[in-house]
């Protein structure tokens, strides 16, 4: 598997996101290369598809702006290839299964790995069904990163036990998008998690202010944070990359602050 792991030892992990192709090619190159200078651990890159039932409005919206630019999967693995020639930041997408099989599992996978991508994370692919992409994802290094979310109950144990990579923790019920308020549970189902394995976890859906990235960062491994920076590349466009390494180092900062308060 990838090194995803080591990132978070002894270090909370910081995990951004942006839509692959929103507002351009050029931009999202840009915008990967300035949340990995603005401190981003993990950058997660999302492709575009017609039906993302995890992702809220401002995804959506996104994802919309990128079909009207003519984005196809080629065009996603050509931005990271211009993206690596900038920097080596951990990289893992945020896709649909349908992508991923259209294209083909090995070929995918196999892609995945020239390009550096660690990860896979699948909203649509529960647990009980990821047996006919794992061949793959082995045969190529890549982790199929799973979600836990509160209402996952007595699937947790073996969601968690055969993870790896990191766990994406849902904040939440419902789709992406910030929020203020969250599961008031997440410390629990945290600390359930961590009953059964040693895989780091982050917490995503909704985080999108320097204070709760530091809340959540004091709960588990790593912070996700997408429709804050979505939403921040709809407003500046072609001018985003300088606001959203702006973002960036805002979140980084008040999780290293949390963490030496908690030391």
């Amino acid at each position: 598997m990838s090194n995803l792991t080591e990132i978070f030892k002894n270090h909370k992990a910081f995990i951004p996101f942006v839509v692959a192709d929103d507002p351009d090619f050029d931009t999202t190159v840009a915008n990967i290369v300035a949340l990995a200078d603005g401190g981003a651990d993990i950058v997660e890159v999302g492709i575009p598809f017609s039906d993302p039932i995890a992702d809220g409005a401002v995804i959506q919206a996104a994802d919309l702006r990128a079909f009207a630019s003519g984005v196809r999967t080629k065009t996603v693995f050509d931005i990271i290839a211009e993206a690596r020639k900038q920097t080596t930041v951990p990289i893992v997408f945020l896709t649909y299964l349908n992508i991923v099989f259209k294209y083909g599992y090995d070929a995918f996978c196999q892609k995945c790995q020239a390009l550096g991508v660690s990860g896979l994370v699948i909203p649509d692919m529960p647990y009980e069904s990821k047996a006919e992409i794992m061949p793959a994802a082995n045969k190529y290094g890549i982790d199929i990163i799973p979600l836990i979310t509160p209402t996952s109950g007595h699937r947790i144990e073996k969601i968690a036990k055969n993870a790896t990579g990191f766990i994406y923790v849902v904040s939440s019920l419902g789709i992406t998008g910030e929020r203020n308020e969250f599961f008031n549970g997440l410390k629990d189902l945290v600390s359930e998690i961590k009953n059964y394995t040693d895989v780091p976890t982050a917490i995503g859906f909704g985080v999108h202010t320097p204070e709760q990235a530091k809340t959540m960062a004091s709960i588990a491994d790593g912070v996700i944070i997408g429709s804050a920076i979505v939403d921040i590349v709809a407003r500046e466009k072609q001018a985003a990359p300088k606001a959203v390494e702006a973002f960036t180092k805002a979140i980084r900062s008040a999780m290293d602050e949390g963490t030496k308060a908690s030391v």
